[in-house]
Order: structure tokens, then C-alpha cells, then sequence
């Protein structure tokens, strides 16, 4: 059986993807709204493939977007595993931005989504099996 970090590494999900034309705004740079469409897929993958059960979001929280994504470049979203519960765990994702015909990159985006495993008739069932689960806090 892994362990918790190995599976926290194994999770990690890394996706590219090109800037086009018909995802940006009047001011050529990558709308709002696609970019947190990008991270919350990301944070989804990267959720599913650390626990294996059926996951929805429940929120996002203080996403930053610290430079614009211009139209022509290359993005690369990374998905990590910050925090598991017992029903819910957290995606840390950062989006980084590339130009296409440079080495330039640069961090543009970071956001912190948070899931919750659910049953077929959705109610929270818990992420880890017992023997993995952390000590309770006294």
C-alpha cells in the first residue's frame, strides 16, 4: 500500500495547453472565466487520481492572477494535493505562462480548490482508508 505522500506525489497533474484566439478577450489575454474553467479541470484530475472516487468541487478560494495570459503563448497548469480530510482534501493549482518562442515563464495564476468524495447517492464518504487517516488532534 503507498503511503500518504506517495500518493499525494503520484497525483501531481501537470496539462499545456495553447492560448488560441477564441479563448481570449478584446485585450488579447486569456478571460477570466477559462482560466479558472483550466484550473478547476486540473484540481479535478488531481483530486480523482489521489483518490480514486467519484470528487465535486465545493470551492475555490483567494485566486490570484498576478500577470495577464496573453493570446499566442503556452500555459502549464499543475495540480498538487495541499491538505486531505476526511471527506474533503485541497488542490493547490498554479498556472504558469510561457512564450512560444522564448524560455521566458512566469507564474500567472494560483488558486486553492476544495472537493468532497461522494457515494453513489451523494453524501460524503471518506478519502482515505482508516489505517491511513491521521491520528485525531486532542
Amino acid at each position: 500500500m503507498l503511503t500518504l505522500a506517495e500518493k499525494i506525489s503520484r497525483a501531481e497533474t501537470r496539462i499545456f495547453k495553447a492560448v488560441f484566439p477564441n479563448t481570449t478577450n478584446h485585450y488579447d489575454t486569456l478571460f477570466g472565466g477559462t482560466t479558472l474553467h483550466m484550473m478547476d479541470e486540473v484540481a479535478f484530475i488531481t483530486a480523482t487520481r489521489f483518490s480514486r472516487l467519484k470528487m465535486v468541487t465545493v470551492s475555490s478560494d483567494k485566486v490570484d492572477f498576478t500577470h495577464p495570459i496573453p493570446g499566442g503563448t503556452l500555459v502549464e497548469l499543475i495540480g498538487r494535493v495541499e491538505h486531505v480530510g476526511r471527506t474533503s482534501l485541497k488542490v493547490r493549482v498554479e498556472l504558469f505562462v510561457e512564450q512560444m518562442y522564448s524560455e521566458d515563464r512566469h507564474r500567472a495564476v494560483s488558486g486553492l480548490f476544495t472537493f468532497v468524495a461522494i457515494d453513489e447517492d451523494k453524501r460524503p464518504v471518506a478519502i482515505l482508508p482508516a489505517e491511513m487517516r491521521p491520528e485525531p488532534v486532542a
